[in-house]
């Protein structure tokens, strides 16, 4: 199904990608539909957009990210709500403020968003725990994880270019090195 947005234009939502909020989010419990939005950028901040209304899209991101050691503890009639037993089969994320000062982004860990994997139904749930803040700072912790994330790919997938001038290369999964035959077949190391 095709869907408009203010922010990214009309796009292409497959049905089982929507995502129902049977009580809404917190201060926008008319608002039940939404769709997650991945914009393709290198922030790791996805885009919680809703279907009812083009123009409301909310910054969200995994805590896990910025924040290792976050828990989230469910009493056991939120977990009978999302039709979950345990966390395993949901996903979580945190929705963000992102101020004109983008270095004073927060994010509210005090209430999560959860998503039954499997039904798609998802609340904002407010946790208990005390310790936990609306608007936990993570700038820092956000861009010290994008730096340091380091991506090796030549242990992951490698290509190798067989004939140059034609331009055909195959795919060789988990090897530890790929070797490009040049014009002169003499192997380079990628």
């Amino acid at each position: 199904m095709k869907i408009k947005t203010t922010r990214f234009g009309e796009l292409e939502v497959d049905k089982k990608d929507i995502i129902e909020f049977t009580e809404g989010l917190l201060g926008f419990e008319n608002l039940k539909k939404f769709f997650i939005v991945d914009p393709g950028d290198q922030t790791l901040i996805l885009w919680l957009q809703s279907i009812d209304d083009a123009a409301t899209a909310f910054p969200i991101i995994e805590p896990k990210i910025f924040q290792p050691n976050y828990m989230v503890k469910l009493l056991p009639v939120e977990l009978n709500s999302l039709s979950l037993e345990n966390l395993s089969n949901a996903s979580v994320y945190t929705v963000l403020t992102i101020p004109q000062n983008v270095t004073e982004m927060s994010a509210n860990l005090k209430a999560p968003i959860i998503i039954n994997n499997k039904t798609k139904t998802a609340r904002q749930i407010v946790l208990q725990d005390s310790k936990l803040e609306v608007r936990f700072k993570m700038y820092m912790d956000l861009k010290k994880y994008i730096v340091n994330y380091a991506s090796d790919d030549s242990k992951r997938t490698n290509v190798n270019v067989a004939n140059k001038e034609q331009g055909v290369s195959t795919v060789q999964a988990n090897n530890a090195t790929a070797n490009t035959t040049n014009n002169n077949n003499k192997n380079a190391e990628v």
